[in-house]
């Protein structure tokens, strides 16, 4: 088994119930696993919600994990879909401090960078980006040469291709 640690990405169905959300954290950190990010929304079906959860560890403690966390009453299904063909989008809000003499140069860029302005403030200029998570890494790191004074993401949401269900 691969003791490499890597970062994988995980979809869940679970029932839309109290308390379903700290069992599957538990089930994570019995195991030493890091979660990096978690999305919970809703299913189309109200009973239900979808879990996606970036976790950082090695492949045979996730396999554990995968198989504890399908075991819960509550967890309909559980899956590694890291390496395969997914939709997934991140979103990040970034705030920029800047002087009204840079702020052309921050809009341009921002222009350049496909980025949203949400919010423009006498010294600060504030950014929407979405894309994959590569995508807005590259925008973070681009922006990163800047005042960045605050910097929110929002975690992956995934969907499989085709007419498969995610979870």
């Amino acid at each position: 088994m691969n003791t490499e640690i890597g970062k994988h990405t995980i979809s869940l169905l679970v029932a839309n119930r109290p308390g379903v959300l700290i069992r599957i954290a538990l089930v994570f950190a019995r195991r030493g696993y890091n979660i990096d990010s978690l999305v919970v929304s809703p299913a189309s079906n109200p009973e239900y919600s979808m879990m996606n959860i970036v976790a950082s560890g090695d492949q045979k403690t996730l396999d554990q994990i995968l198989k504890q966390l399908n075991k819960l009453v509550d967890v309909v299904h559980a899956s590694d879909r890291t390496g395969e063909d997914i939709l997934q989008r991140e979103l990040a809000l970034i705030k920029i401090g800047c002087s009204p003499a840079a702020r052309s140069e921050i809009l341009q860029l921002s222009h350049a960078l496909q980025c949203r302005i949400v919010d423009l403030g006498e010294n600060v200029v504030t950014l929407q980006a979405t894309g994959s998570s590569e995508e807005v890494d590259s925008v973070t790191k681009v922006l990163g040469g800047y005042e960045v004074i605050e910097l929110v993401r929002t975690g992956k949401v995934l969907m499989i291709r085709g007419d498969q269900h995610t979870a």
